[in-house]
């Protein structure tokens, strides 16, 4: 998981660096393009294309509409946010999985689990206040990607141990490279240079490793267990950010990053206890 997250922080820097150059949806579609060309490649060199069939074409296609849909909220809000602060506004997910588990996996929403939920988001509104440069509508934008990544980590979870890892990391790869396909002939910029060429393919291989070991982390451990350690992408976000970008977050922006990590860590802590009891 820990392996996972700083994969997934250096495609975002990646990602955020190429917007100064080119739209968000171009990146998005060579980012899904590029993930699915090195998995059909890899799938072929070791003579596994049957893993390209699923059981659940519905769980596959929701869930990858649902990465889809992160991927261009995300990347869009990088386009103007600094790193670190889309990366903390990004961590209410786990809060929106607190409440979604309620009607999603029939767990319980005690007054706790919501107090710790709505400290959670006042945490955001303190990176988010009004008045500060990052007060726009693209703040909203990491938060309808958490709220896609909630539900899409959801999904992962119900396909956990059902279908072979390399499945559903496929198929996450074959919905957005189909959907971003249609809008490229509207959005794509050829890149215009051979370096630019390079960090495309090297997102779509991040992406392509990064979910690898997400998928694989869920194999072996539960969601709560992991949950803490998804927190050390607010660090390289902040290193990430500084030594590229020159940006680091001021002292309201790290008390909000403070009451983010503070509610999720509750959170999971508080659901293990009850997994516990039972």
């Amino acid at each position: 998981m820990i392996a996972a997250v700083g994969v997934f922080v250096l495609m975002d820097t990646l990602a955020k660096y190429l917007t100064r150059w080119y739209p968000v949806p171009s990146i998005v579609w060579a980012r899904f393009i590029a993930n699915l060309a090195i998995l059909l490649a890899f799938l072929a060199a070791r003579g596994e294309l049957r893993r390209l069939r699923t059981a659940r074409p519905g769980l596959q296609i929701a869930r990858g509409l649902l990465l889809a849909g992160a991927t261009l909220f995300y990347f869009t809000s990088l386009s103007v946010l600094p790193l670190a602060e889309a990366a903390a506004i990004a961590f209410v997910m786990p809060l929106f999985l607190a409440a979604l588990a309620v009607p999603m996996l029939g767990e319980r929403l005690e007054g706790t689990r919501l107090a710790a939920i709505l400290v959670g988001l006042a945490g955001a509104l303190l990176i988010v206040r009004p008045g500060s440069a990052i007060f726009t509508f693209y703040a909203l934008l990491p938060m309808a990607m958490a709220l896609c990544n909630a539900l899409y980590q959801i999904l992962t979870r119900r396909m956990a141990g059902l279908e072979h890892p390399l499945t559903t990391l496929a198929w996450g790869a074959i919905v957005g490279a189909v959907i971003f396909s249609v809008m490229a002939p509207f959005v794509w910029q050829a890149p215009q240079q051979l370096g630019h060429w390079v960090l495309l393919a090297v997102i779509g291989l991040l992406a392509s490793i990064g979910h690898y070991l997400l998928i694989k982390a869920y194999d072996h451990a539960p969601a709560t267990l992991l949950a803490p350690f998804s927190y050390s992408g607010l660090m390289w976000a902040m290193l990430l950010g500084l030594a590229v970008f020159g940006d680091f977050p001021d002292a309201w922006s790290l008390s909000g990053m403070a009451v983010i990590v503070a509610s999720g860590l509750f959170l999971a802590g508080r659901h293990r206890l009850t997994m516990h009891r039972r």
